[in-house]
C-alpha cells in the first residue's frame, strides 16, 4: 500500500492528483544541477537532466573512481536496514533525503524480511516526488508513504510522519548522505530534534562525506559538480550520535565499505579494452563496485540504537 501526503488545495472542479502534478512540475528547475539527480546519474539511473549528468561527469573527470562513494554508500544503507530489521526487529523506518528510487530501496529491504514493515520516505525535490508514487510501492501487508518535506523543518516531518508511523514505538531513522548538505549548527539541531522525538529502542543509520579520507581525490571532484557540501571530520560525525546520548554499534564510525560487510564484492567482468572510449558515466556504470580499495572511499557510516 502506498500513500502520499495530502495534496494542496485545488480549484473547484480540478482533479487533485492532476493539480498536484502540475504544481510539482512547476517547481522543477532543470537549469541547475540538483544533488538527488546527480546522485541518480552516478548510480546509473535515468531520472535526471542533462545539467545533472554534466555535473556528475565533471566530478568523475577529476575523481574517476568517485562513483564508488555513491554506490558503497547505497550498499551501506542496504546492510544497515537489513540489520535493523532482521537482527534488531524494527518494523518502522523514516528515511529522510530519500533521493530518486534506486533498487533496493528501504521498503524493499525491510519488507523482504518483515512484510508488515512501515516506511515513510521524505524528500523535497519535485523530481523525486514525481517518481515516488510509481516506484515506491510497498507490499500488501506493509505500508509505504512519501512526504514532500524539507530536512530543515524536522517538526513538520515528524508531524506528517505520524499519519503512517507510530512514534511511540521504535523507529529506524535514515540520514544517509544528507547532513553534509546542511551547515553547522543547523545540522546538529536537526538531528537532535528528530532523535529526541523517537522512543527508546529506535535507531539511526547515518553516512557523511569527509575530508579525513583522501581529500586529494574527493575535493576536486566535489568542487567540479558545483554543489555545496559541508564536510565533517570523524569527530564531528560522531557528535550526531554522542550529542544525543547514543553510541554507535561496532565497528563505530568507519568508511562505509567497512561497516559490517556481508560478503565479498565481486568485481564486474570488464576488460580494459571494454572501457576504452566510453564517457565517464558509462565507464562507471560498467565497472560496478567490486574492485573497491580503501583509497576510493571518502564517506563515513555508522548505526546506533537509542537507549
Amino acid at each position: 500500500m502506498t500513500d502520499s501526503a495530502p495534496p494542496p488545495d485545488t480549484e473547484p472542479g480540478t482533479d487533485p492528483a492532476t493539480e498536484a502534478g502540475r504544481r510539482l512540475r512547476e517547481r522543477i528547475d532543470s537549469s541547475r544541477p540538483h544533488s538527488a539527480r546527480v546522485y541518480d546519474a552516478l548510480l546509473g539511473g535515468k531520472n535526471h537532466y542533462p545539467v545533472d549528468r554534466a555535473a556528475a561527469t565533471r566530478g568523475l573527470e577529476r575523481n574517476p573512481r568517485g562513483y564508488l562513494d555513491v554506490r558503497h554508500n547505497r550498499d551501506f544503507m542496504r546492510r544497515a536496514v537489513l540489520h535493523l530489521t532482521r537482527d534488531v526487529g524494527l518494523r518502522q523506518f523514516l528515511d529522510i533525503g530519500t533521493g530518486l528510487p534506486t533498487r533496493p530501496n528501504v521498503h524493499e529491504i525491510a519488507q523482504g524480511v518483515a512484510p508488515d514493515t512501515r516506511v515513510v520516505y521524505v524528500d523535497h525535490d519535485p523530481v523525486v516526488l514525481a517518481h515516488a508514487r510509481a516506484l515506491l510501492a510497498g507490499g500488501p501487508e506493509g505500508r509505504t508513504a512519501y512526504l514532500d518535506a524539507d530536512l530543515r523543518d524536522p517538526d513538520t516531518i515528524l508531524e506528517d510522519a505520524r499519519a503512517v508511523l507510530d512514534l511511540d514505538r521504535p523507529v529506524g531513522l535514515g540520514l544517509a548522505a544528507i547532513l553534509h548538505f546542511v551547515e553547522a549548527p543547523a545540522a546538529y539541531e536537526i538531528a537532535a530534534t528528530l532523535l529526541g522525538a523517537l522512543p527508546s529502542g529506535s535507531a539511526v543509520f547515518l553516512s557523511h562525506l569527509t575530508a579525513d579520507l583522501h581529500p586529494e581525490k574527493l575535493l576536486p571532484g566535489l568542487r567540479a559538480t558545483g554543489l555545496p557540501f559541508t564536510l565533517r571530520s570523524r569527530a564531528e560525525v560522531l557528535r550526531f550520535f554522542t550529542d544525543n546520548g547514543l553510541e554507535p554499534l561496532e565497528p563505530g564510525v568507519v568508511p562505509v565499505h567497512h561497516w559490517r560487510p556481508d560478503g565479498p564484492w565481486t568485481p564486474a567482468p570488464v576488460e580494459p579494452e571494454d572501457l576504452a572510449g566510453l564517457a565517464p558515466l558509462e565507464r562507471a556504470a560498467r565497472c560496478g563496485i567490486g574492485d573497491v580499495r580503501d583509497e576510493d572511499i571518502s564517506i563515513y557510516g555508522a548505526v546506533a540504537l537509542k537507549p
